[in-house]
């Protein structure tokens, strides 16, 4: 998987980000000097948690055979801090016809979408500047 962010313009912080053959934006709030047309990165952030945890959900229903309609899944996100680790509060909604032993490995199964278990492990980068002549 690939990821490219590129300045959208001369001013700003707007960004297009392409993955794969998609496109989406990036922005920064007004109490962070942006425009706030797109969500920012961080807010990119908590959204494929969110995403990443109703779609394994959904799919680990569907191999079982059982019906869970809707499924929402809601993030709160609040950055690392001096001293306090970055917290990601997460609620599940699930219909009320599934039966307590469906919610628990739902609940279970949640925990073990791709993006949780990469920000619940060891994280490590590869770093390195390319110089672009004429870059703006």
């Amino acid at each position: 998987m690939k990821a490219l962010a590129r300045r959208r313009n001369s001013s700003g912080y707007q960004h297009d980000i392409r993955i794969n053959d998609h496109t989406t934006a990036v922005d920064e709030g007004l109490d962070k000097g942006g425009d706030d047309t797109a969500p920012s990165p961080q807010e990119l952030l908590a959204a494929s948690l969110a995403s990443c945890t109703a779609v394994t959900m959904e799919m680990y229903a569907g191999r079982k055979g059982w019906d869970i309609g809707g499924v929402e899944v809601e993030v709160q996100y609040v950055p690392a801090e001096r001293g306090c680790p970055t917290r990601f509060d997460l609620v599940m909604r699930l219909p009320d016809t599934l039966s307590d032993e469906q919610v628990e490995r739902l609940r279970t199964i949640a925990a073990k979408c791709p993006v949780h278990r990469t920000l619940d492990g060891e994280v490590m980068f590869a770093e390195r500047v390319e110089v672009m002549s004429g870059a703006r």
